[in-house]
């Protein structure tokens, strides 16, 4: 059983990409979303991202949460 936080960190450490605080906030500002651009469909992701991401998705459970952070945060106006 994967005992792993379920945190925005460790997400962004399963993606590949540098987690801590400030380059995470550094991707989520440079990755802005249009409304009508789905998370797992981001240009900016590799196939195996965007497919890890799906997965969580699908699965409903504690990994959801965080990728729907995520995917609101990215779509959030980066002038807000």
């Amino acid at each position: 059983m994967d005992e792993t936080p379920v945190t925005l960190e460790n997400l962004f450490n399963q993606l590949g990409l540098d987690s801590d605080e400030a380059a995470i906030e550094q991707f989520i500002a440079g990755h802005f979303l249009a409304e009508d651009v789905k998370l797992v469909e981001a240009p900016f992701w590799s196939p195996a991202q965007a497919s890890f991401l799906k997965e969580k998705l699908l699965e409903d459970g504690p990994w959801a949460l965080v990728v729907d952070e995520l995917n609101v945060r990215l779509h959030e106006s980066p002038h807000a």
